[in-house]
């Protein structure tokens, strides 16, 4: 074989690694953009399971199967401190705050508007997000996309009340 006859295959090979390498290069990025949007799925899924973690102790009892229909459900006296008055839960604050407003707000408005007139109360923004995910969860709020944003109202059965 002669330098000549070499050149073609030399220029199609060197083509088709140019073109592998840019595809690769492709693949790559779809697959980080993918690992991100798994992580972030990784992070809110994390997120729910701690959150119902936390409020599992608060679910309504329920019989166990051996209680017959006829046994009282006897409900277990939750833990308060007789020398401290019992503050509002944060829900039922950020749902009067929602109540205040015409418009969607977002987490941090509402943390915002909460540190204003509770300043004794400072929950960090990941609590807020998570409460108002529970409100949504239960109904009581309606969670809105405002682009990359997400924005908070009540639900129309709380406008009512």
């Amino acid at each position: 074989m002669t330098s000549r006859s070499t050149a073609p295959l030399r220029s199609r090979l060197v083509d088709q690694a140019a073109s592998d390498l840019e595809d690769n290069r492709r693949r790559q990025r779809e697959l980080t953009e993918r690992l991100a949007v798994l992580q972030q799925e990784e992070a809110l899924l994390t997120d729910i399971l701690k959150l119902a973690q936390r409020y599992e102790s608060f679910a309504a009892p329920s019989r166990l199967p051996e209680q017959s229909q006829d046994d009282p459900v006897v409900d277990r006296p939750r833990r308060t401190s007789a020398a401290t008055e019992r503050r509002p839960l944060l829900g039922d604050l950020l749902l009067e705050l929602l109540g205040e407003h015409d418009e969607p707000c977002s987490a941090r408005e509402l943390r915002d508007g909460l540190l204003e007139k509770h300043p004794d109360r400072r929950p960090t923004p990941q609590v807020v997000r998570n409460t108002l995910e529970s409100l949504v969860a239960k109904g009581r709020i309606r969670r809105h996309k405002q682009g990359r944003s997400v924005m908070y109202t009540l639900s129309p059965s709380q406008t009512a009340a």
